[in-house]
């Protein structure tokens, strides 16, 4: 028998594909190649992934090695798509990259030496490289991307089929960071003319054509987030969680809630118990400042616990066993993160690990 206090997380699949045609819209003569790292970004990447090359998708990025063949088994043998492996060639994973049908994204010198020697040792691979251009955190330096290309012995057996680097501001268009980053890139693009390039995320998508290139990879707002951090109308709500109101209680001025002062009565107040909490990925940071919909309209959340949270519901008409939109179209996902002070993308991977898990859109 189901549990009846078990939250419900819906993955429309539907309002995936639409995301996903805003985003190629914005980029029309480019290929989108969509992120489903950290499993679709805790949605389930096969069903994502499936759903995505229904609608064109013909390549895809990973962060993991493990994430890639998971993915390669998702998609099956009639979906024969480029996978890319963000964390490159590591020491040993080389066979694995052959079984699975996968290819690395190389970040280091070391990577490059690896790849030219499993490219010796079994034949000619195909690699990306990923080129540092001011976000500091993985690619190759410019320099050392100029070195290799100086140098064609050092890629000996590999097919650079894409050039790629990471925009760090792209979510804060007058930053001008992003077009430093567009001109370094550019300058290393021009030493790779064969291969094609990406520079784009879902932020980056939106700054313009400049910023395009050849192939844009949608991450974040594919599922719902605004490339800006806030709500975007043009997109949909992929991920809607909701979970049953369990108890309602009048509480008098001064009744205190949860644990130690967490919400104390300033005058006579109507509060759901909803069956839901940090357990779920309603992060505890957000209580007091996120909205929850319920009974018509959003109300604050007052307290979030491990498995339980309060809503406000004053004159709002609702009853025990009435479910409650915690994220969704109402309960935008980019307003949570703001509560909690965080990112859709960190909201996203926290939701609901023991909800019930409804896909609408499968194909």
């Amino acid at each position: 028998m189901a549990d009846p206090t078990r939250a419900r997380l819906t993955i429309d699949l539907d309002a995936l594909a639409h995301n996903f045609a805003v985003l190629r819209a914005e980029a029309p003569e480019t290929e989108a190649a969509p992120v489903v790292k950290s499993d679709g970004y805790g949605l389930g990447a096969g069903p994502v992934a499936r759903r995505l090359w229904t609608e064109g998708a013909r390549a895809f990025f990973v962060a993991r090695l493990d994430e890639g063949e998971a993915l390669r088994a998702a998609l099956g043998p009639d979906r024969p798509a480029a996978i890319y492996v963000l964390d490159g060639l590591l020491t040993g994973t080389a066979p694995r990259f052959d079984a699975g049908g996968l290819t690395p994204v190389l970040s280091t010198l070391p990577q490059v030496s690896a790849a030219a020697a499993w490219a010796a040792a079994t034949g000619a691979k195909q690699v990306v490289l990923h080129v540092d251009t001011g976000m500091n955190r993985q690619g190759l330096t410019p320099s050392e991307t100029r070195a290799l290309a100086d140098a064609p012995g050092a890629l000996r057996g590999l097919d650079v089929v894409l050039l790629m680097s990471h925009l760090g501001s792209a979510a804060e268009p007058e930053d001008p960071r992003s077009a430093r980053q567009l001109e370094a890139f550019e300058a290393v693009r021009a030493l790779f003319p064969g291969a094609r390039a990406s520079l784009a995320a879902s932020a980056g998508v939106f700054l313009g054509p400049g910023y395009h290139g050849d192939v844009i990879r949608p991450g974040v707002s594919l599922y719902g987030g605004g490339p800006l951090e806030r709500p975007d109308g043009r997109l949909k709500a992929v991920a809607t969680l909701t979970a049953p109101i369990v108890d309602i209680r009048n509480l008098k001025p001064g009744d205190r809630v949860g644990y130690g002062e967490a919400f104390t009565a300033e005058r006579p107040t109507r509060v759901a118990i909803v069956a839901a909490g940090y357990t779920d990925g309603i992060i505890r940071a957000a209580k007091g400042q996120a909205y929850a919909w319920c009974a018509g309209a959003l109300r604050r959340i007052l307290v979030v616990t491990m498995d339980l949270l309060v809503v406000e519901l004053d004159d709002g008409q609702a009853a025990i066993g009435e479910h409650v939109e915690l994220v969704g179209p109402h309960a935008l996902l980019d307003d949570l993160a703001e509560a909690a002070g965080t990112v859709a993308h960190e909201i996203l991977v926290r939701l609901s690990p023991r909800a019930e898990r409804v896909y609408l859109g499968e194909r």
